[in-house]
């Protein structure tokens, strides 16, 4: 699979590392997932202030996860490189 792509690639005329785009790629899921995280847990504070330590960890709990996301799309093009 990963020679098709760079086939692929190659026909297109993309030079440069792929692995650098490929990052560029994978964190614009997690940025949109921290910035839900956040906003709902905001939201949620305002609506429900006597709920904020529950809340609170399962903010920081999520945007954990979504930086585990970001990390591994650090890390997966040194991987396959």
């Amino acid at each position: 699979m990963s020679a098709d792509l760079v086939n692929i690639a190659a026909t297109a005329g993309i030079k440069g590392n792929l692995g650098a785009i490929a990052y560029g790629i994978a964190t614009i899921g997690p940025g949109v997932g921290i910035g839900l995280v956040f906003s709902h847990s905001i939201q949620a504070m305002a609506r429900q202030p006597e709920a904020l330590p529950i809340i609170r960890t399962n903010m920081f709990l999520g945007f954990a996860l979504c930086e585990v996301l970001a990390l591994l799309g650090l890390v997966v093009p040194f991987i396959f490189s």
